[in-house]
């Protein structure tokens, strides 16, 4: 596996390899495990389509057979861009059963950004639907096509009925009698996807997690929220996140759950499944709770099936889904590199602990918090570094230097975020080291778009950082220089942006300035946390 650690003479803090789920510890075992101790259970319900773990199961074991044909063997990348339907969660299993690799693409990011992601996985197949939000996906990956890109790319299956020529239909793909000689293939050390996430260098990183992590992980996370089969997950963040496809699916999964689909976040559907389908487990981003709650539906809906869930935020944030129904929300901490969570608050504890503190370390996790100028462990109650021993990652894929970056000299994964672990051993998140943005629970890397705002001719220098934001915890913002004699507006620099990188990376606020405006250190140096003072001045917009 090209991201492994071997030779970088780093040794990793693992603790995780000695806890295991009591359940099995890959996709495909885990699925027939479900299917046979709950064949008629329901596992997916996608409007008027309801799978059982059965159907799952078989649907599955077909998508396996179907991919082993078109040659995808273990290890080989295998895509996804789909919003949250059946055949994401079908396939995805497919993947696992051939030992092969999802990779699991944003719906939202440009064709450009899906290329890149496609190329630096070495994706073989990509399956796609047609059309999501409006926008022509088949089309784009044609356009690309005729650009040269996608070279490795081998094959496309689409998510329809038709397919246009040099292009599969999913209809092929499922033209295939399952086999035991495509299914069960992986074991829990074989990566089971790659997702991409937003770092300190303007190309995003691609994070490998393993199929026996993923299941240690959130079986983990689920016994914190107390889950059992009786659970009916909402599921409306995007499959395509950690939070998604690895994060609640697998953590309702672990427990014999059921997902509820939502194609794609809308406040007023949302709304309607919960109440109708008497979901009791909330996944998303106070954002989410805040257009729930101001839906004009809202009054009208029962929400009383809700229970449990997870979800980051303040703690004025958080009472908002507890105010919603989720009396038992769990707030949690963690990043892709650690599967999604590494401390989840026990859905039992008091509310004023579960809305101050994200919990207690994973079962396999440890955390220690580090004095950044000393390097060394900090006491309770005192703020530091989070870094992450037992599960976390491999390594980035493809980038060895970045994966050495990560750890620190004795092997912990350096997270970048400041907290703290209070007398019971309960963490409490203080902010981040790194220069990253979360924005509505994403993370977005200034310098990815310094270097699209930096290529229009009118700007001679800018800086990107976040701005704190009631609603999205906080929104982008750039601070532009321009060219002398130069004009250029807000509005054309967002235009310039939108065709680039994806909607939700675009800056929202705008300070035109001049070199002697920007914070300095006495050594000349930019100090990037006073750049929010600048959009105190007028000049902001």
């Amino acid at each position: 596996m090209p991201v492994a650690l071997s030779g970088q003479g780093v040794k990793v803090r693992r603790m995780s390899d000695t806890y295991k789920a009591p359940v099995p510890r890959t996709g495909p075992r885990l699925l027939d495990h479900m299917a046979a101790a709950q064949p008629n259970h329901e596992a997916v319900i996608d409007g008027a389509l309801r799978w059982s773990y059965a159907d799952l199961q078989k649907q599955a074991q077909t998508a396996a057979a179907g991919l082993a044909a078109l040659g995808i063997r273990r290890g080989d990348r295998v895509a996804i861009l789909a919003g949250n339907r059946a055949e994401w969660v079908s396939v995805f299993f497919g993947i696992q059963g051939l030992g092969a690799i999802t990779v699991a693409l944003n719906t939202w990011l440009t064709a450009a950004e899906i290329a890149w992601q496609l190329e630096h996985a070495g994706t073989s197949v990509l399956v796609v639907e047609p059309d999501f939000r409006g926008r022509d996906f088949v089309g784009e990956v044609q356009a690309l096509q005729a650009e040269g890109r996608l070279q490795g790319l081998r094959e496309v299956i689409v998510l329809a009925e038709t397919a246009p020529a040099g292009m599969r239909p999913y209809a092929d793909l499922l033209a295939h009698a399952p086999s035991t000689d495509t299914w069960d293939l992986a074991e829990p050390e074989d990566v089971c996807c790659i997702l991409y996430t937003s770092g300190s260098t303007a190309a995003p990183k691609g994070v490998p997690l393993t199929q026996g992590g993923t299941v240690d992980n959130m079986w983990s996370i689920g016994e914190r929220m107390h889950l059992t089969p009786a659970d009916r997950l909402w599921f409306g963040v995007s499959l395509f996140w950690s939070f998604g496809c690895v994060n609640a699916l697998f953590t309702v999964m672990t427990h014999g759950g059921t997902q509820v689909l939502q194609h794609h976040f809308e406040p007023g559907e949302a709304l309607k499944l919960i109440e109708e389908e008497r979901c009791s487990v909330f996944y998303g981003m106070p954002n989410m709770a805040i257009a729930l709650e101001a839906h004009p539906d809202r009054p009208s809906r029962d929400l009383s099936s809700l229970r449990t869930g997870a979800t980051i935020g303040t703690p004025e944030q958080i009472q908002r889904i507890v105010d919603l129904g989720a009396t038992e929300i769990c707030n949690v901490y963690g990043l892709t590199e650690g599967y999604g969570n590494s401390a989840v608050a026990d859905c039992k504890a008091a509310l004023e602990r579960r809305l101050n503190s994200s919990g207690a370390p994973l079962d396999g996790v440890e955390i220690r918090i580090i004095d950044d100028e000393t390097g060394t462990v900090q006491p309770q109650g005192e703020i530091g570094e989070i870094q992450i021993g037992g599960r976390f990652t491999a390594g980035y894929w493809e980038a060895p230097d970045m994966t050495a970056a990560s750890l620190s000299d004795d092997g912990w994964f350096r997270s970048g975020d400041l907290g703290l672990l209070d007398e019971h051993g309960w963490l409490h998140f203080r902010g981040r080291l790194k220069e990253l943005i979360k924005t509505g629970g994403i993370n977005v890397s200034p310098a990815e778009v310094e270097e699209v705002l930096l290529a229009h001719p009118a700007i001679a220098s800018c800086f990107v950082t976040g701005l704190k934001d009631a609603k999205l915890d906080e929104t982008v913002a750039a601070v532009v220089i321009l060219e002398d004699g130069v004009e250029v507006t807000a509005e054309a620099l967002q235009a310039h942006c939108r065709a680039q990188i994806a909607p939700y990376k675009l800056p929202r606020r705008w300070c035109f300035t001049t070199p002697e405006t920007l914070p300095l250190t006495s050594t000349g140096k930019l100090q990037r946390n006073r750049l929010f003072e600048l959009f105190e001045d007028q000049a902001a917009v």
